[in-house]
């Protein structure tokens, strides 16, 4: 766009395409007097992309999806991308820090990965102002807030709680008491999810092979057993099952 209203392009050598518009969607505010939250402008400004992007089109996005639950937003957020590449097929450039969304790399032909270089130097970081291909193996949300000026104590309290989430959704860690301190969980920790369903467990698959009208008080009893060994994680199966 530089090129395509005349001012200086800083480059050695560049491809650039004639946009027909473009579409932002970069922060966003409340509109108390209509009655809309932060997300509902956020949705209506995407709704209003996507109806509108063509592939002659610039769309710029920061942050689909932040303002609701986790999951609905990288759900959102997923379908807009497929939605901006497969249907609008508009030049898009998407920053976002759901790191799910960089499988979408090996999904979509024409999507790629960058993210902004940043060195590391004992607990502080540098940003470098540099792109580079791949995504970020990380997240510094907590060094831009001690950057930003949070106190010390809750920048250091937020480094143990962010360990004790990680060590917990790893299955090595410890759990957050109601109290908000840690203290040992009692009971496993809940899976993730996934954006991918893992395949259904055996017994469940056997389960709905049964026909309960159709058996015999014996085939019931083989399949209970049957049941309980692959809840076991044995192998075989128990003879005289229906």
């Amino acid at each position: 766009m530089l090129r395509q209203v005349g001012a200086f392009v800083p480059a050695t050598q560049a491809r650039l395409p004639v946009c027909d518009r473009i579409f932002t969607r970069v922060g966003a505010s409340d509109n108390l007097v209509r009655g809309q939250s932060t997300f509902m402008v956020e949705m209506q400004e995407t709704a209003a992309i996507l109806h509108g992007a063509t592939d002659r089109s610039l769309v710029l996005l920061d942050e689909i999806g932040r303002g609701t639950a986790t999951w609905d937003g990288v759900s959102i957020a997923w379908a807009v991308t497929e939605h901006l590449h497969e249907q609008a097929r508009a030049k898009t450039i998407f920053a976002t820090h759901y790191h799910e969304l960089t499988q979408l790399a090996d999904l979509l032909p024409a999507l790629r990965n960058c993210n902004v270089a940043i060195r590391e130097v004992g607990q502080d970081i540098v940003f470098l102002h540099r792109l580079q291909p791949g995504g970020a193996d990380r997240s510094y949300g907590i060094e831009v807030g001690r950057l930003a000026g949070l106190p010390g104590p809750v920048v250091a309290r937020a480094r143990e709680i962010l360990h004790e989430l990680e060590g917990a959704h790893s299955g090595g860690g410890e759990g957050l008491g109601r109290s908000g301190r840690f203290r040992p969980r009692s009971t496993p920790a809940p899976d993730q999810l996934s954006l991918f369903q893992p395949p259904p467990h055996p017994a469940l698959v056997r389960l709905r092979t049964v026909d309960p009208d159709a058996l015999t008080p014996l085939q019931a009893l083989n399949i209970l057993a049957e049941l309980a060994a692959l809840m076991k994680g044995e192998s075989g199966s128990s003879p005289g099952g229906a």
